[in-house]
């Protein structure tokens, strides 16, 4: 039998206490929940203020841009106060700690976390590197006169370099923001922000080592001397051309003069062959050490342009300090800055017809001793006419950056430290040693002996494909060419050898460098698998393909390769400079680890 149960009195005090700490749970639940509310209402406030603020500062960037450009300095000091106003608020509104206390959240957090990047990111620029930018005059960086002001050029280089340092340091930060796990909008916010710092920074690195090295470079601790060669893109090599004319520039205390010509011809073929490197000799057997417009067959300007000097010196005498190619397609984007050029004995130069003039026109009417001559005398004229005459330097500036980039400009010197310090730039002519992105590298050579790659049409896509379990991934490359030629009347000096067996047919001989520690899969040739020859390049499988063209005729290769051990979702295409511009995409996916 069960106890008396507890009290009327004693079960309404039980009650009033439980529904008390209902109470208290549901009050301190609703002040949380206010709190939070509170919290995540205050960080959309603040994130929308940061929004507009940035917002504002990307519209005054691309303005202040534009007015640096144009030289407008006045303008431009204005916008940049105004965009230090909107980088400062930006980052104002994303350091309060409700939103430092929003980045430690799940999910929200990495994006609160990017965007504080995106702020601190816009702010240090508008702070470190513009300022510093804007202060330095462009003038002191093209010559005046005939000369190159170099204690001006070195007195602006610590500013210049302080500049690179602020614009790098930045992108670096930027690069280790998280992106995968961050919304489509934020996400697209830290891409294109990288992207333009990329840029910027191509700009501000090759600003910086301009200043350090052109001062020695031109003469300021003693005279230097250097061939100046002129790739020929009618007749395909891996760099971009054909060695065809030559210059000798000598170069002391800023101003550079002119002193000798000749050509690959005048240089005649070597035997026994000069020394080369045992993997370009495996590809190319000993072509590239026997005739001089062969020393270029493999893509390392650096060796090229070493074997190319040394030809000149055991045939001449003359011993040069470095090399500097050029191609017509970078005269005819000097001649739109400094005009039209007369070449003695032969037609003038204009910049929207001198591609034609130089790689077609010629041949038709001159011969090929003449041609040789008329290629020297136009490159020197038009070095000549830029090292006298002023021009606006903004536009120079802009012409020597897209001539870089598009890799048309290439340079080597003998000097170990000058060399080191142009590595892993665009302008030192070579692939990495060790890839940071997955680099594809598509290089061509002519196989016909004639001149017919002024007729030739490019078009490359990398799809990154499949991970493999090794950590792995597949690439898939399509190239394709195109010839524009005539079927009939060309000349002799055109059609050449003739080595396809049709005078008109090119032969082109398509260089496929894996990236380093990958490896050739397949190779198909208008969908059918094809013989490619095979070798090496540092860490690089090369496949080597031949492709022949009839004029009129398209034809796609096709090759599929992997990477080394990376998870990558992009790629990067490197190709040969043509006498047109190549039309490319890289098609990128998620990375394997997603």
């Amino acid at each position: 039998m069960s106890g008396p149960g507890p009290s009327p009195g004693r079960r309404r005090r039980s009650r009033r206490r439980r529904r008390a700490r209902v109470r208290r749970i549901l009050l301190t639940g609703l002040v949380v929940v206010s709190v939070l509310l509170s919290a995540g209402g205050w960080v959309a406030f603040r994130g929308w203020q940061a929004r507009a603020h940035l917002v504002n500062a990307a519209g005054l960037a691309k303005e202040l841009s534009a007015q640096v450009l144009d030289g407008d300095v006045a303008r431009a000091q204005r916008t940049l106060a105004a965009l230090q106003e909107q980088a400062a608020a930006a980052r104002g509104a994303t350091r309060d700690p409700v939103w430092w206390a929003g980045q430690q959240a799940p999910y929200a957090g990495d994006n609160l976390a990017a965007v504080r990047q995106i702020s601190v990111a816009v702010d240090d620029l508008a702070r470190l590197a513009f300022p510093t930018l804007l202060r330095v005059d462009l003038a002191s960086l093209v010559p005046k006169q005939g000369r190159l002001d170099l204690a001006r050029l070195r007195g602006v280089s610590a500013e210049v370099a302080a500049a690179d340092q602020a614009v790098r340091a930045t992108a670096e930060r930027l690069r280790q923001v998280p992106v995968d796990s961050l919304v489509a909008q934020v996400r697209d916010a830290v891409t294109a922000l990288r992207a333009e710092l990329d840029k910027l920074g191509e700009l501000t690195s090759a600003a910086d080592r301009g200043a350090r090295l052109l001062p020695p470079l031109l003469g300021a601790d003693g005279p230097r001397s250097y061939l100046l060669v002129s790739q020929n893109p009618a007749e395909l090599r891996a760099t971009g051309g054909m060695f065809g004319a030559y210059a000798v520039l000598r170069a002391e205390g800023g101003r550079v003069r002119l002193v000798k010509q000749g050509s690959s011809s005048d240089l005649r073929s070597f035997d026994p062959p000069l020394k080369i490197g045992a993997e370009a000799k495996r590809l190319w057997g000993d072509l590239p050490g026997i005739y001089p417009a062969d020393v270029n067959l493999s893509p390392d300007f650096p060796a090229a342009a070493a074997l190319y000097r040394d030809m000149v010196r055991r045939r001449t005498g003359t011993t040069v300090d470095g090399v500097l190619a050029v191609d017509p397609v970078v005269l005819s984007y000097l001649l739109g800055v400094v005009g039209p050029v007369t070449v003695p004995d032969g037609p003038s130069l204009a910049a929207a017809t001198a591609v034609r003039t130089l790689l077609s026109d010629s041949y038709r009417d001159l011969d090929t001793k003449d041609q040789d001559v008329f290629f020297a005398r136009a490159a020197s004229g038009v070095f000549d006419t830029l090292f006298t005459k002023t021009v606006d330097p903004r536009s120079l500036l802009t012409v020597f950056s897209r001539s870089i980039s598009e890799r048309r400009i290439l340079f080597w010197s003998v000097r170990s430290d000058e060399q080191r310090a142009l590595a892993d730039t665009r302008l030192a002519g070579q692939l990495p040693e060790k890839d940071t992105v997955p680099t594809v590298g598509v290089f061509l050579n002519d196989g016909s002996g004639a001149k017919l790659g002024y007729y030739l049409r490019f078009s490359a896509t990398v799809t990154v494909g499949e991970c493999h379990p090794d950590g792995r991934r597949e690439l898939r490359l399509k190239v394709t060419v195109n010839s524009t030629a005539p079927k009939s009347g060309l000349t002799k000096s055109v059609t050449g050898l003739a080595l396809s067996g049709d005078k008109y047919t090119a032969r082109t001989f398509v260089s496929v460098h894996t990236p380093t520690g990958g490896a050739v899969l397949t190779g198909r040739l208008d969908g059918r698998d094809t013989a490619m020859g095979s070798g090496t390049d540092g860490r690089r499988q090369v496949a080597v393909a031949n492709v022949e063209t009839r004029p009129g005729q398209t034809r796609t290769l096709d090759v599929t390769v992997l990477t080394g051990q990376t998870g990558a979702g992009t790629a990067e295409l490197v190709h040969t400079p043509t006498v047109t511009p190549w039309t490319t995409q890289v098609v990128n996916a998620p990375s394997c680890e997603q």
